[in-house]
């Protein structure tokens, strides 16, 4: 188990109210102390991650958890610029999503994706990924330092 020195900072990327509840519930109830910040579209979530608008004073995540069907900008656009940004793309993005599309694992690995997982149905099934995710990302995996922490610059350079 990895040793944190301050709460895990998680981006959710996520248009569903429903699955932000279960989000947040679920890792409200984890051992190890998160924050999770939420976006509900593609736009919004570039504008946090390059601290644009209402986000100016966003911190840099740790660990995203991204949906691929978004308004705005679709999980696939924003995956491929967090992955092309030097300064974004050593954050592990997990793609959480309801598609079990072949096309969009492929799609999303490509685009390297940490991670591809999608949605179970029901309430139990979800909290018992929502645990695993949690003892995996949060207790067990070794998640980069955030970029000030590491000597880069951190915000990225704004566009």
């Amino acid at each position: 188990m990895t040793q944190r020195t301050r709460p895990v900072q998680i981006l959710l990327i996520e248009d569903s109210p429903a699955d932000i509840d279960l989000t947040l519930e679920s890792l409200a109830e984890a051992r190890v102390a998160n924050r999770v910040h939420t976006v509900m579209d593609g736009e919004a979530a570039l504008d946090f991650l390059f601290r644009r608008g209402p986000y100016i004073d966003a911190p840099q995540p740790d660990l995203i958890l991204l949906d691929l069907n978004l308004p705005r900008k679709d999980g696939r656009e924003v995956l491929a610029e967090i992955k092309a940004h030097r300064d974004l793309k050593h954050i592990p993005v997990l793609v959480l999503t309801s598609s079990n599309s072949e096309r969009d694992v492929l799609a999303s690995y490509r685009l390297q994706a940490n991670s591809y997982i999608t949605k179970p149905i029901g309430l139990q099934a979800f909290q018992q990924l929502m645990k695993a995710l949690e003892y995996y990302w949060l207790e067990s995996a070794a998640l980069p330092q955030k970029s000030a922490d590491a000597g880069i610059p951190w915000p990225p350079p704004k566009r």
